[in-house]
């Protein structure tokens, strides 16, 4: 059946084809795009739609895994990695940290794919009652900055809490021994833990505040290859219109590729958007409020301006 989500996607998808390097325009040999243990990327892979829209240009494209957002942004920086996709805080804390980075596209998430969890049988059942306890989550990761949010909402001091700070798989292992009181994290760890351990969701995202999700790509390969970039934003656009109408054929191609649990991946997608937009002034604003947020906590090593690395992204320009 022809929908309206159809019409779009294919519209989109012609926009991307439609799109080729500016005259002049230097080509690399091929794209490096990193992804994460999660969305719908490896059916994006599958369906081999990025490839194809590069493919007239004589561009390869190359899919590059990584656990969690920190390590491919510090992969864009010194250019290992062109672009990829991950959650608020990694390109903060890349920011204040000099990286070479741009925005040049965003996901408006539900708020349903993250959320701050503790065992079953634990007696915590508020936001309140973190004070004084042991929490995980990923150092510079969205998680890390849902922490931050749940406790200022909960008038918590960070102080107050003992962080700990661990990669999705050592935090996985420590919430499992007990070792960790809690645990700040994303999906699909957040749905596994739900299902295998019958995890509490003390509050999700959602709960706290509006969380957003970006494409991100190295300064010089935004400056050099712009229309590469509106190419790519392009093709995802297309790509994210149709998963939203194509859940199951996302979570298996998710579970097939990364070999977790197809009820914690079904889970996970049924609960995700993936549509794509430019970064407006209201998605600066949201973004800013959460670099702040670090800045006035001391957990960045200065204050950033978001806007000054946001690269502005007009669909079917």
């Amino acid at each position: 059946m022809i929908t309206r989500r159809t019409i779009l996607g294919g519209t989109l998808l012609i926009a991307a084809l439609m799109t080729s390097p500016a005259l002049g325009e230097d080509k690399p040999k091929e794209i490096r795009i990193g992804t994460q243990k999660g969305g719908f990327f490896p059916a994006v892979r599958q369906r081999h739609t990025v490839e194809d829209a590069f493919k007239p240009f004589g561009i390869e494209i190359r899919w590059i895994d990584f656990q969690f957002g920190p390590p491919l942004l510090e992969a864009i920086n010194v250019g290992s990695v062109d672009f990829g996709f991950v959650g608020d805080s990694p390109p903060i804390f890349a920011q204040a940290g000099g990286a070479k980075i741009r925005y040049v596209a965003a996901v408006k998430s539900e708020g349903n794919t993250q959320a701050i969890i503790v065992p079953k049988d634990s007696p915590i059942r508020t936001l309140a009652d973190l004070k004084g306890k042991r929490i995980a989550f990923g150092k510079g990761s969205s998680a890390h900055n849902l922490l931050v949010a749940a406790l200022e909402k909960a008038g918590v001091a960070w102080s107050d809490i003992t962080p700990a700070p661990l990669a999705p798989a050592d935090a996985t292992a420590a919430f499992v021994k007990g070792s960790v009181d809690a645990w700040s994290i994303w999906d699909p760890y957040l749905a596994l833990a739900e299902l295998k351990e019958h995890a509490r969701v003390i509050a999700f995202d959602k709960d706290v505040h509006k969380p957003n999700a970006f494409y991100i790509a190295g300064s010089d390969f935004v400056e050099k290859y712009p229309s590469l970039v509106a190419r790519l934003n392009a093709a995802f656009a297309s790509e994210g219109v149709w998963a939203d109408s194509h859940h199951e054929e996302v979570a298996k191609a998710q579970a097939e590729a990364t070999g977790v649990d197809f009820e914690a991946i079904r889970r996970f997608v049924e609960r995700s958007n993936y549509r794509i937009a430019p970064v407006d002034d209201q998605i600066i604003k949201s973004q800013q409020a959460v670099a702040d947020r670090y800045a006035r906590l001391g957990l960045i090593p200065k204050p950033v301006n978001v806007s000054d690395i946001v690269w502005k992204w007009t669909p079917g320009s």
